[in-house]
């Protein structure tokens, strides 16, 4: 199976803000239905997006189980501990390696092992050339970054493998070839030169990773026990502990030595930096020698994206400083070289037609060139790259602020325009921002309506009170923060319903008016109607009442007059 990648995205907590996007120098993030994505086979492992993701919805592999399961091998399983650890952590070389012991390693080296026999090699090419163009091979995130974005420089990077492997080469010179060697630091493109070099680096962690690990096991720093065992073997590490720092590798090699004083040295760091100081150079007309430290994190290994310190950078760089040994004699020939050729794998850049780049910019509203904006708040420098992305399907016309803007406000407008009622916006200066048609017609008479027909920017900036006869409404709302209804409010020979409401407290208002004069009017001739029908039913009734009053008499009566007749004669029959 393959290996997930050493940078991905937590979707459900990727939340739209395009920072990622912003900050990776050769963008190398897709957006897909508003996540940000890592793109793989674009990507250096740099890791800034990491540091820079607000949601922390960008994550480093962990691959604590991937060492575990080193150890469940029966192999011997030995520690590269990048340089850098002596200034994250502040204890004795002594409980580091002990600490280390106690997850189950079965020795500790320190990394700058390599970096010395990196610095003896690259002295001895310095010495040996005539001129040309050094670049470092010691930064993975410059090794993949040149061979990908600046591939004809990829022959200027030194052949030699980078301190990490050069460190596993050694310790399996010394400890044996069977052995498993894991890096610890806090670099995540060490993952990348794991997953390529798995003969010579099994794994790679970050210190992030080291300090979970750490918490997961329960173990208190404090309180681990040290012996004659806990050293770094195969011995304690010199000026080579400099490499995590901006210009180390330099102070390492002029220790070595340059045997003609002819090299001109140069320390940059950030891929940012580093392309600018390759622009408009040619390295075959380059007639001296220029080596460039190059590094992808600014200021060096110690702003690595899995430092996992809070410290002050000044204090760590302090730190390092304080813990490096020098040694009087630095060797001329190194113990051990791993040689690596850096071969050019340049990231295929498509080239789209105008009539596609065109099109696309029609797409997110650009029709002109002074619709091209080039603000970046999409990520990219200008809109034509952002548009290359748009045809490529790494992003999305949601990310060009200046198009979504005026969607919104054409959205809004059209709902303005068509609404029956009428709407309007109002300031805390009581001034018009915004009002429809159907609030024009219901409050403009017609030389009014002649009058702001003819500005630019018709009611906007107008008096409200210039305008409607109730502004105490408007004021009171901005005043109050709270909203105010006012059904059947009558104005003349006119009757209204208003609702107004609070945009911004104290700031911003809007009102929606309804002219319910004519249902008002219509309201009052039903109720006329009804009267009159009520007065004509009544009086039937009482008609009705007073007809089946009288028949009730006559019937009565009749009725009585049969019954006395009825009762006298039985009176006769019983006499």
């Amino acid at each position: 199976m393959e290996k997930q990648y050493p940078v991905y995205t937590l979707k459900n907590e990727c939340n739209d803000c395009y920072k990622c996007i912003r900050g990776c120098h050769i963008k190398a993030i897709r957006i897909q239905s508003g996540s940000a994505s890592v793109i793989n086979e674009k990507c250096v492992a740099c890791g800034h997006c990491v540091t820079i993701c607000p949601a922390g919805a960008k994550k480093v592999r962990n691959d604590i189980d991937v060492v575990k399961a080193l150890f469940l091998t029966g192999k011997k399983v030995y520690v590269s501990l990048a340089p850098s650890w002596a200034g994250v952590y502040n204890i004795s070389k002594e409980k580091m390696v002990a600490l280390l012991k106690k997850l189950g390693f079965t020795g500790v080296s320190e990394t700058a092992l390599g970096a010395q026999e990196v610095s003896i090699q690259t002295a001895k090419m310095l010495n040996e050339a005539d001129k040309g163009l050094f670049i470092s091979s010691a930064c993975p995130v410059i090794d993949d970054y040149v061979r990908m974005y600046k591939p004809e420089f990829a022959s200027c990077i030194t052949p030699v493998a980078s301190p990490a492997l050069t460190h596993c080469g050694l310790l399996k010179d010394m400890l044996g070839e069977d052995i498993k060697v894991v890096f610890i630091g806090p670099c995540i493109a060490k993952k990348n030169e794991a997953d390529e070099n798995p003969d010579l680096m099994s794994a790679a962690l970050t210190f992030d990773e080291l300090n979970y690990w750490i918490k997961e096991e329960f173990i208190d720093i404090e309180t681990i026990e040290t012996d004659e065992s806990c050293k770094f073997l195969p011995e304690d590490s010199y000026e080579g502990a400099l490499y995590p720092l901006e210009g180390g590798m330099i102070d390492t090699i002029k220790r070595v030595g340059i045997e003609k004083n002819d090299v001109t040295f140069i320390a940059v760091s950030s891929l940012e930096s580093f392309d600018k100081s390759l622009q408009n150079i040619n390295p075959d007309k380059i007639d001296n020698k220029i080596f460039v430290e190059a590094l992808g994190c600014s200021g060096g290994c110690i702003n690595g994206p899995c430092l996992s310190s809070e410290k002050s950078r000044i204090l760590i760089t302090s730190d390092i400083y304080a813990n490096t040994k020098y040694r009087d004699d630095v060797p001329k020939i190194p113990r051990k070289v791993v040689e690596k050729q850096y071969s050019p794998m340049p990231v295929q850049k498509v080239e789209y037609s105008i009539e596609q780049i065109t099109k696309a910019l029609r797409k997110i509203s650009k029709h002109t060139e002074e619709d091209e904006l080039n603000c970046a708040g999409c990520g990219y420098v200008s809109c034509r790259e952002f548009v290359n992305a748009l045809i490529s399907g790494d992003a999305e016309p949601s990310q060009c602020v200046s198009y979504m803007r005026k969607i919104a406000v054409r959205k809004a407008a059209a709902m303005l325009r068509c609404m029956p009622s009428a709407v309007v916006i109002v300031d805390a200066n009581m001034e018009i921002v915004e009002a429809n048609d159907s609030f024009e017609h219901m409050f403009l008479s017609e030389e009014m309506y002649e009058v702001f027909a003819s500005r630019q920017n018709g009611l906007t900036g107008a008096c409200i009170d210039r305008i409607v006869t109730f502004p105490e409404l408007f004021k009171s709302a901005l005043d109050s923060g709270k909203d105010i209804h006012q059904e059947h409010y009558a104005i003349g020979d006119k009757v209204y319903d208003i609702s107004i409401f609070t945009i911004e407290d104290n700031e911003l208002v809007g009102a929606v008016i309804s002219d319910v004069t004519k249902s008002e009017l219509d309201r009052t001739k039903i109720a006329q109607k009804a009267r009159e029908v009520i007065t004509k039913n009544i009086a039937t009734v009482q008609e009705i009442a007073s007809l089946l009053g009288e028949h009730m008499v006559e019937t009565e009566l009749l009725l009585n007059s049969i019954a006395e007749g009825y009762e006298a004669g039985s009176d006769v029959v019983k006499k």
